[in-house]
C-alpha cells in the first residue's frame, strides 16, 4: 500500500471523489502544510495557520497508479485558481500535492508542466507541489462526510456533481464498495 495527500478545495469534495475509485482502500480528511501542530478546524478556517485541506489516501499500486490518481485529482477541481475553489475561498482551499517520495514529485510536476503546455485550460494551473512532512486527522465529524449526510444542501449542490462527473468520466474505475 502506497498514501498519497490531495488537496482540492473542501475535503468533503475530495474524499468524496476518491472514496469511490478502484484501488483506494482508504481516504482520510485532514489538514496538511501549516505552521501548528494538531489543528482545530476552526484554526484552519481562520486561515492563519497555513494549512490545507486535504486527503491522504492509501492505495493499492497493483491496482491503480500515482499517475492516475493524479489524473483523477487534475480532472476532480480547478486547478486554476488560486486559495478558491468555487465559493470556499481561503488558502486552506488551494490546490496542493504533497508528494511522499521523488518519484511522485516528478510525476506531479511533469503532469503540471504537461497541462499548461497543453494549455488546457484559459489560466495557468497554480497548484502547489509541496514535500509532505506531516498530516493531521480531521475530527470524526469530518470524515466520510458526504455518504452520511448527503441530504445536506451543501452534498446536493457542491459535492454531488463533482462526484457524478468522476463517475462518468472514470468509469472503468469505479468500484461498487467505498473505501472509508
Amino acid at each position: 500500500m502506497n498514501k498519497a495527500t490531495f488537496g482540492s478545495g473542501c475535503f468533503w469534495c475530495t474524499e468524496a471523489v476518491f472514496q469511490r475509485i478502484n484501488g483506494v482502500e482508504k481516504v482520510v480528511s485532514g489538514y496538511a502544510g501549516g505552521k501548528i501542530k494538531n489543528p482545530t478546524y476552526q484554526e484552519i478556517c481562520s486561515g492563519l495557520t497555513g494549512h490545507a485541506e486535504v486527503i491522504q489516501v492509501t492505495y493499492d499500486e497493483r491496482i491503480i497508479s500515482y499517475e492516475e490518481l493524479l489524473e483523477i485529482f487534475w480532472k476532480s477541481h480547478d486547478p486554476t485558481t488560486l486559495n478558491r475553489q468555487g465559493n470556499d475561498i481561503g488558502s486552506q482551499y488551494r490546490s496542493v500535492i504533497y508528494f511522499h517520495d521523488d518519484q511522485q514529485r516528478i510525476a506531479a510536476e511533469s503532469y503540471k508542466v504537461e497541462l499548461n503546455n497543453a494549455k488546457i485550460y484559459d489560466d495557468p494551473v497554480v497548484t502547489e507541489i509541496a514535500k509532505y512532512v506531516g498530516f493531521y486527522h480531521a475530527d470524526i465529524e469530518h470524515q466520510n462526510y458526504y455518504n452520511e449526510n448527503q441530504n445536506q444542501p451543501y452534498c446536493g449542490f457542491v459535492i454531488k456533481p463533482k462526484v457524478e462527473k468522476i463517475e462518468q468520466i472514470f468509469k472503468e474505475k469505479i468500484k461498487t464498495k467505498l473505501a472509508g
